[in-house]
């Protein structure tokens, strides 16, 4: 099969072609060529007026619910979801029942994705079950393929446990993947500590629980790096979700001290602040939650200078029984692969750029995976989208709902994905 986009604009700042507008043949799932007028007998052909292409999108924090909780999103479903949002490869979380922290349900994840469109990346368990009291066998599921290690959704708290992690993943080349809340800090709490919290009868979740955890998390890893061997290019430690003015202020000093740390920041961060619960809408009940105006500054800024590497979905479906209640009885966390991409145009103040570069080249740096080229000869791993492009969210392809955005007007529109030899166009 031939496919021959026109004019298309190409987005890849370590591409020759970057921000230049080009033909792209793609022949067997392979870029074939690139230039412009190009001229193919029995091709496929797909334009548009504003229409880009970066290499695909790899979100780095996904919670797929299967196996277990396959009525809240299942395999399929979550890669259905993943590719209306323009991602081609996505990591997912332990957290399923049972939990990733075995070989046996690792593979089963994997296989399921084998050969097609999204690719699924599976991040193994710290600790069995999650709990955070006995080691899972790293090493051999680092064999069978995890990309990472993390508890999830479950911060890891013990602090001998998170210590001797780091230093057994460091001779693997492997990831570790934390959460910073300090779950005493935070108990029963279900919105951010401060005023609003205060004036409509809410136990608040204070910024300090998730300071003083990732002050922990920094002092560790720079003691650990102490006592190992073994250096990698590649960050040891990845910060998931940060989300207050102080945790950027603490990992832009980690990082101009040289330490091997990155973190992500989830895209629907940037969209609300915590004032915008005073109407006890569960689908904004997430964990972290929605700070102040003034960390969503600090989160802004954090992105724009590369303190903040990565932008993700956090993508945590939930059906109706968990949401449509009361708000201190519903569960935590949002839809997010099909708005990722959209938000971040509208509220993360980024280049277009740079948006890219934090939903591609930037995740598989920290995740050790292998560059996605736009060049002749290379295997198409690409996103079609157009940035300007406004459209109405009406139906999300996640099993579940749990989303604010649904029926509403977003900017910046995913067009299409290719990836695996197989393609996907999206009107």
């Amino acid at each position: 099969m031939k496919l021959l986009i026109r004019s298309v604009r190409i987005i890849d700042k370590k591409s020759s072609f970057h921000n230049q507008r080009k033909d792209l043949l793609i022949e067997d799932g392979r870029i074939k060529e690139i230039g412009e007028g190009l001229e193919v007998g029995e091709a496929e052909i797909k334009e548009g007026t504003d229409l880009c292409v970066s290499s695909g999108w790899v979100d780095m924090r996904v919670a797929s619910r299967d196996p277990g909780f396959e009525h809240k999103e299942d395999l399929t479903s979550v890669r259905e979801a993943a590719g209306h949002g323009g991602f081609t490869e996505i990591v997912l979380l332990p957290n399923t029942q049972p939990v990733v922290h075995s070989k046996d349900t690792l593979n089963y994840i994997r296989q399921s994705g084998t050969g097609g469109l999204v690719k699924l990346h599976v991040a193994a368990a710290v600790t069995k079950k999650a709990e955070g009291e006995d080691f899972t066998e790293m090493i051999d599921l680092h064999e069978a393929g995890a990309v990472a290690f993390t508890d999830g959704e479950h911060p890891v708290q013990n602090t001998d446990l998170f210590l001797k992690t780091i230093l057994y993943l460091q001779p693997l080349n492997a990831l570790l993947m934390n959460r910073p809340e300090d779950r005493q800090l935070t108990l029963y709490g279900q919105m951010h500590e401060g005023i609003t919290s205060t004036l409509i009868g809410m136990k608040g979740m204070p910024a300090l629980a998730e300071e003083m955890m990732l002050t922990r998390d920094l002092k560790l890893l720079e003691y650990a790096l102490e006592k190992s061997l073994y250096h990698s290019d590649a960050p040891v430690l990845h910060i998931s979700l940060i989300s207050t003015a102080a945790a950027v202020d603490l990992i832009r000093v980690a990082k101009e001290k040289g330490l091997p740390v990155s973190c992500d920041i989830a895209a629907h961060q940037l969209a609300f602040e915590d004032t915008d619960l005073i109407d006890f809408d569960t689908n904004l009940k997430v964990n972290p939650p929605f700070r102040s105006a003034s960390d969503l500054e600090a989160l802004r800024k954090g992105l724009a200078d590369g303190t903040i590497d990565v932008i993700v979905s956090d993508h945590s479906p939930h059906d109706e029984e968990s949401k449509n209640l009361e708000f201190d009885h519903a569960d935590f966390g949002m839809t997010g692969l099909e708005t990722a991409f959209s938000l971040s145009v509208m509220h993360s103040g980024l280049k277009l750029e740079n948006i890219v570069e934090k939903l591609t080249s930037a995740p598989r740096h920290i995740l050790r995976l292998n560059e996605a080229r736009i060049e002749v000869g290379a295997n198409a791993n690409l996103t079609f989208f157009e940035p300007e492009t406004e459209w109405d969210f009406n139906k999300s392809y996640s099993k579940s709902k749990n989303t604010p955005f649904l029926g509403k007007r977003l900017k910046g529109k995913v067009c299409g994905v290719i990836n695996n030899g197989k393609t996907e166009w999206y009107s």
